[in-house]
């Protein structure tokens, strides 16, 4: 269950990250995502060993799992730590790519980056960078001279918006940038608790093995039967 949880948090980091890419240039920020999806598909086969270790009551099988659970619990601390790296980038990196992907911003026949910027101001509500009047110093802006921004920036409760910057009242307010940065790091944050989690998790299940190795170990190998009170 751990494993497929992991997973799942994995998978939710890449998705959600390809919907921003665009506003994030660095892809090394994908690595506790991977770490965290690795280490769930090697917990899900550890774990199946530790459960034949622990009903078999093998020896060599439950240490073999202490040994296995704590590097992952290692690797699970090396996640936390790059999550944490990585949420602190997240600002500098957005501040640094964000305005080059709205000047490449083409209305008329949107692309990968055009489908971007849409699809952040109608999911996160906001307008612009900081607010809807940076439109006015896009290339888009300048070249299609109708005063006006795009209809992703229109509140969605209003049906007959026309992006207009005469009619401000009908424009989201908030600009993406610190939006942005927001989501992605709530998106780290994700990874981090996940790991956190199941780090403690590992360390269960690593003194679970160890009390039964050492209960393993105070086993005699012969036992004496007292039967009719003769020893048999």
């Amino acid at each position: 269950a751990a494993a497929g949880i992991l997973c799942y948090v994995g998978a939710y980091v890449f998705i959600t990250y390809d919907d921003y890419d665009h506003f994030f240039e660095d892809v090394y920020t994908l690595i506790p995502a991977v770490v965290i999806i690795a280490v769930g598909t090697l917990l899900f086969i550890i774990g199946l060993i530790g459960c034949c270790a622990t009903i078999r009551e093998s020896r060599c099988g439950l240490a073999t799992f202490v040994i296995i659970l704590l590097l992952v619990f290692v690797t699970e601390v090396v996640v936390v730590v790059l999550g944490y790296i990585y949420r602190a980038k997240v600002e500098a990196e957005v501040n640094h790519s964000i305005r080059k992907v709205y000047n490449g911003y083409n209305g008329t026949n949107p692309d990968a980056a055009s489908r971007a910027i849409d699809y952040v101001q109608r999911q996160l509500r906001c307008c612009g960078i900081h607010n809807f009047s940076d439109w006015e110093d896009t290339v888009w802006f300048k070249q299609t001279k109708n005063n006006s921004v795009p209809l992703s920036c229109c509140k969605a409760a209003l049906s007959n918006c026309t992006g207009s910057l005469t009619r401000p009242m009908d424009l989201y307010s908030e600009g993406c940038e610190a939006l942005v940065v927001k989501k992605l790091q709530e998106i780290m944050m994700y990874v981090i608790w996940a790991a956190l989690a199941f780090a403690a998790i590992q360390l269960l299940g690593m003194l679970c093995a160890c009390i039964v190795l050492c209960r393993r170990s105070r086993d005699p190998a012969y036992e004496l039967l007292i039967t009719g009170g003769t020893y048999a």
